[in-house]
């Protein structure tokens, strides 16, 4: 696989989002989540990204459990920040002493002695960001974490924790029809030198065509319960975007899902999506999309296949929208 460099991690061109290996996207299957991982570092995936939130902290130990014997070949992010209780998000926090406490909790389930990229999952709007930066930058001094990223962060966010400690990473959402960063985030993580690792890069699943009605969700599966654009009527609307996306890939020669991975790699060597395979042939699929090369038009006839003010609902459920750092 080719490498990108995403601030200063060189990796595999594509990362690993582990997160529906334990939570929100119906039932899992914890021995093929531990293969999958395997198959992806056997193919030069490095990236794996996990958070203690998935699962309550289920996943984390997951991830762990996968990468015991092969630390050495793993670039290992993890996330704080978003507070979970019941099972349900309850608010986010980036208080200096919960980020510490959060970050030993995290060490100890992923069964390691450091974390390469500790990312903060949400901005916490009652503390400032110079003050949870200031305590990522005191575990970095300690050796506890390697480098910090923040995720869903706005452009003065990004700024005001950059001077207080420089931010190796952004993790926003990222994908044909998921283009918020475009606007100012992505100018300004070129212009201090931040790596972007887009999130969902395939729009939750559905731009690989794979889902056409609410049915093909199970009933407890995040998509279907807190996720706009897949209620009824907007799901229906964002299928002809989802048609003219296939269309281009068919002239192309491949698969949707690797005609919407090989336009985010297209936009440049400092991006690396963590696409979300949960099978080996999943990710089999989705590795493809490395080894594509599209042209100027292919890029910007898939972009057209996608217009970002033709997409019905939001990204989020208005609770939830409530946790972006706008």
């Amino acid at each position: 696989m080719p490498l990108h460099r995403v601030g200063p991690f060189e990796v595999g061109a594509l990362g690993l989002g582990c997160m529906a290996m334990s939570d929100y996207y119906g039932t899992q299957d914890e021995s093929e989540s531990l293969a999958t991982v395997h198959r992806a570092l056997d193919l030069g995936v490095t990236l794996l990204d996990t958070a203690d939130a998935y699962g309550s902290g289920a996943n984390e130990e997951l991830v762990g459990r996968a990468i015991k014997g092969r630390r050495d070949q793993v670039v290992l992010a993890t996330k704080f920040g978003v507070v979970r209780q019941g099972g349900r998000t309850t608010g986010v926090c980036g208080r200096p002493d919960y980020v510490r406490s959060a970050c030993e909790a995290s060490l100890r389930r992923l069964g390691v002695e450091h974390i390469d990229l500790y990312q903060q999952h949400r901005v916490d709007p009652e503390v400032p960001i110079e003050d949870t930066a200031g305590a990522l930058a005191e575990l970095v001094a300690e050796g506890k974490v390697r480098h910090i990223g923040l995720s869903e962060a706005s452009a003065e966010t990004i700024r005001r924790a950059h001077a207080v400690h420089p931010i190796a990473t952004l993790q926003n959402e990222w994908s044909l029809w998921s283009r918020d960063i475009e606007h100012d985030q992505l100018a300004l993580c070129r212009e201090l030198g931040i790596g972007i690792v887009p999130y969902s890069p395939l729009g939750r699943g559905f731009l690989t065509g794979k889902y056409r009605s609410a049915g093909d969700f199970d009933g407890d599966d995040f998509r279907r319960v807190a996720q706009p654009r897949f209620a009824e009527g907007n799901l229906q609307h964002n299928l002809a975007i989802v048609d003219a996306l296939t269309e281009q890939a068919t002239r192309l020669g491949i698969t949707p899902a690797r005609l919407a991975l090989a336009w985010l790699l297209a936009q440049g060597q400092d991006v690396v999506p963590i696409q979300g395979a949960t099978t080996r042939a999943q990710l089999e699929e989705n590795l493809g999309a490395a080894s594509v090369t599209l042209t100027a038009a292919d890029i910007a006839a898939a972009a057209a296949a996608v217009p970002a003010d033709a997409i019905a609902g939001e990204r989020y459920a208005p609770d939830r929208m409530r946790l972006l750092d706008d």
